[in-house]
């Protein structure tokens, strides 16, 4: 007797085809219409009970609303499927915001623009319930280190948070990564705000011996999160003191070379710095491969480091700082000890020196006093004739 909902499924050679008997081993495909979204759901089973159970767990889900359903007849919801259909619903007025007001046509643009800019090429194919917080830190954090503008940053991610939460409305996902996630701070003026320069020593001794060289690196050098991921023991000279940027890290498309053409440079190692180095080959015992990889050419894990150095941070009563932030720390150091903006430019990989003045014009000490001195100097000669 047919049972509703359930079909056997025989193979290709099977004599059943021919009018005989069956000689395979048959599968059971169970089928259960979800008319919230309008798509048939379908799974195939090893047995006729197994078949009969999930269609019927389904269709309890589907009635209560509590069935994470990813999937579409055999195919898989990806995230790219589910930026087009939010896309369509918002023109249609049936996706909204929280507080049910339409999406302006603006704004849905906005948000396709950014999908496309940023995200597409990474999650277009990833399935809707395989993006976890953990992985979108790690993809806020290299945007950051890229330094991409914390504004865009969080137009970035606001992408997904759309999505998401009209994905876990509609019961297809029991979790958002968009979650809990932590964005680059915004000022009033844009400006970047370093982690106090005397914080830096304590933050740096509390870290895990193991994580210590990097750490100190990243506050000494002022390199990228990718360009520390990317140093190779060749491209570092402990008798010359210096280390040569040629190679970046990106988690999704790998080694490749510095973000701009003058991101390929050469940086002082500092006497303060050379000690953790030196300190470091010896414990790794390595003169060749990456510097701070878990092998030769295996990069270390950015989100483990960060999540060792919050564990005892956090238990020493320090405040957290990033790979990143280190970065800014570097920049701020620099200023505070005298280093021209022209070689500040150069040893972190600036574009221009347009990009160091606009990103730490604000910490280069008495500049308005001096630009005052300078003018009045100008003008004084000027108006006396």
């Amino acid at each position: 007797m047919a049972t509703p909902g359930i079909q056997i499924r025989h193979s290709k050679a099977c004599a059943s085809r021919a009018g005989r008997g069956c000689n395979c081993k048959p599968t059971w495909q169970a089928q259960a219409f979800d008319s919230r979204n309008n798509r048939r759901i379908t799974k195939t089973c090893a047995t006729k009970t197994e078949a009969v159970a999930w269609r019927e767990a389904i269709r309890t889900g589907i009635r209560d609303g509590s069935t994470p359903v990813v999937v579409t007849g055999t195919k898989v919801l990806t995230i790219g499927g589910a930026v087009t259909e939010w896309a369509a619903a918002a023109r249609a007025g049936t996706a909204r915001k929280r507080n049910r007001e339409q999406f302006a046509g603006s704004s849905i643009v906005a948000i396709e623009q950014n999908w496309k800019l940023r995200l597409k090429d990474v999650y277009e194919n990833r399935r809707i319930d395989r993006l976890s917080l953990t992985e979108l830190q790690e993809f806020v954090d290299g945007l950051e280190a890229d330094e991409i503008n914390p504004g865009t940053i969080e137009s970035t991610v606001l992408v997904l948070r759309v999505v998401y939460r009209r994905l876990k409305t509609k019961g297809l996902v029991k979790i958002d990564p968009t979650d809990g996630i932590e964005l680059p701070m915004k000022t009033s003026r844009g400006q970047r705000k370093p982690p106090a320069p005397q914080d830096a020593f304590r933050l740096l001794c509390a870290v895990p011996e193991t994580d210590r060289a990097v750490w100190a690196t990243a506050m000494l050098s002022g390199l990228r999160r990718g360009e520390l991921m990317g140093l190779q023991w060749k491209d570092v000279d402990l008798d010359a003191g210096t280390l040569r940027v040629v190679r970046n890290y990106h988690p999704v498309h790998g080694y490749g070379p510095p973000k701009s053409k003058q991101g390929t440079r050469t940086v002082p190692v500092l006497a303060t710095l050379l000690p953790y180095l030196r300190e470091h080959r010896v414990t790794t015992a390595r003169v060749g491969g990456l510097v701070f990889g878990t092998g030769e050419d295996v990069p270390f894990r950015s989100a483990s480091l960060q999540k060792r150095a919050d564990k005892v941070w956090k238990a020493a009563g320090l405040q957290r700082v990033t790979l990143h932030a280190c970065r800014h720390l570097y920049a701020s150091l620099s200023i505070a000890a005298g280093v021209n903006a022209h070689s500040l430019s150069k040893y972190m990989g600036h574009s221009s020196i347009a990009v160091t003045f606009d990103l730490y014009g604000h910490l280069f000490p008495g500049n308005e006093a001096e630009a005052a001195t300078l003018m009045d100097t100008y003008l004084s000669a000027v108006f006396t004739g």
